[in-house]
């Protein structure tokens, strides 16, 4: 089931010719789009479905830094800086709240990692700390338990999937850009090398830059042009409750268990800890570039084979940029939530914390993530191909850092001083013999 999204209108007419196009329409994309149009810049902004139709609404809503692969951490606080500000910046509202988010630890192990973050963290003085007994249980009312401890940052906060990608994109439109919709992008126009344009089953859109932010279909979009993208997916699955009163405000998660508090009163919940991967042939073409990733994670996967392997197959590598793309067949991937995670994520709510013992589930739903080898993003031009950038393998971790990122890719694209440094998240790591590794982070 797909949940409700704030509706954006598209714009009707397509350009002649912009300076920048960027695919995608989830929160990467329009974070993209919006500021490389507060700098001046003329863009369009291309959706094959609808505005945040896929991951960006789909996913947790947490905005947080802690339990961050180091590697993200400066790009991480400053998408927080911008969140604090988002609202007034884009003139609207993305339900932004400072509420903390908290990771309970089990039991010694379990503390024993946070406390190895805590390591990679220090240099960046963030506000995160340990938290146990009294104080844990104060910012947790009504639990029926207790845990270990747990790692809490209370500059950490959440954000509304379903409205903050499309006031974005509504302010994209505010500043003079052009918002598409039902369009997809079905591959480049280049000459002597480089980026002239895009071709859209509308027609074609003159510019000198592309910036791809399309998710987990960036791997065949990158595959028509002949380059190699390691990403896969994985699949989500989350409920949203009725409203619950004298439960927690802070966003939570533990083994088997993750929620946080929406503005309605209504509560996101999934299992934690655990997604669905749906085999596919990049599974097994990707088997090596994955295995450190697959050997840090795989307690918390699990694998399933069928039709989406077969219709995955069926897929072409290249089309004819005349006739319909795979990105029109499939204007919005909604796959199916796993009911089995998301009773179990709900039984463990209700145990934990009996203020949901006669709250209603009303809706179900999943989503798949894109992933990288490293589980870090690319935010990157693609040197082979110049004019052409990749925002994409967020890793479950895209809608916290979207701002950010989006802001990181306009300096980029726009040749301005980036916000952080941006050699972490070039897509050379994957080719030029850098050592791809996974490292702390949660």
């Amino acid at each position: 089931m797909s949940p409700r999204v704030d509706p954006v209108p598209g714009d009707s007419d397509l350009p002649e010719r912009v300076d920048v196009v960027v695919i995608g329409g989830g929160i990467i994309g329009a974070s993209t789009a919006f500021f490389l149009a507060h700098k001046g810049i003329s863009v369009a902004l291309c959706e094959k479905g609808r505005i945040a139709g896929e991951q960006s609404s789909r996913n947790w809503g947490f905005c947080r830094q802690q339990g961050r692969d180091p590697r993200e951490l400066p790009l991480m606080i400053e998408s927080m800086r911008l969140w604090r500000g988002l609202d007034r910046l884009i003139e609207g509202d993305t339900g932004f709240r400072q509420a903390g988010v908290v990771y309970v630890a089990e039991d010694e192990k379990a503390a024993a990692a946070q406390e190895k973050w805590l390591a990679y963290a220090e240099p960046y003085q963030l506000d995160t700390r340990v938290i146990a007994g009294s104080h844990l249980a104060a910012l947790l009312p009504g639990a029926a338990r207790q845990w270990h401890s747990a790692l809490y940052t209370p500059s950490d906060g959440h954000a509304e999937p379903r409205q903050a990608t499309p006031a974005i994109a509504a302010a994209v439109r505010r500043l003079g850009a052009t918002v598409l919709t039902d369009c997809a992008v079905r591959g480049l126009d280049t000459a002597a090398g480089q980026v002239t344009g895009v071709v859209t089953e509308r027609g074609r859109m003159a510019c000198t830059a592309v910036v791809l932010a399309g998710g987990t279909w960036s791997r065949t979009f990158c595959r028509s042009l002949g380059i190699t993208l390691p990403q896969l997916k994985a699949r989500a699955s989350v409920l949203q409750t009725s409203p619950v009163d004298k439960a927690p405000e802070v966003a939570f998660k533990a083994p088997g268990l993750g929620f946080r508090k929406q503005r309605d009163g209504n509560y996101v919940v999934a299992y934690g800890g655990s997604n669905d991967v749906d085999i596919g042939p990049d599974n097994l073409r990707f088997l090596t570039s994955f295995w450190p990733a697959l050997r840090a994670a795989h307690s918390g996967l699990r694998f399933h084979f069928g039709k989406r392997y077969f219709a995955e197959a069926a897929m072409p590598a290249r089309w004819s940029l005349d006739r319909p793309s795979p990105f029109e067949r499939v204007r919005v991937l909604d796959p199916p939530p796993a009911s089995d995670l998301l009773n179990a994520a709900m039984a463990n709510l209700r145990a934990a914390f009996p203020a949901f013992a006669d709250a209603k589930i009303e809706e179900r739903w999943a989503g798949y993530i894109d992933v990288t080898p490293d589980a870090v993003p690319v935010i990157s031009p693609v040197d082979p191909l110049p004019g052409f950038f990749i925002a994409t393998g967020f890793s479950g971790h895209g809608f916290g850092i979207g701002p950010g990122a989006g802001r990181l890719m306009a300096d980029l694209v726009s040749g301005a001083q980036p916000i952080v440094d941006p050699a972490p998240y070039r897509f050379s790591r994957f080719s030029d013999g850098t050592k791809i590794e996974v490292i702390a982070g949660f």
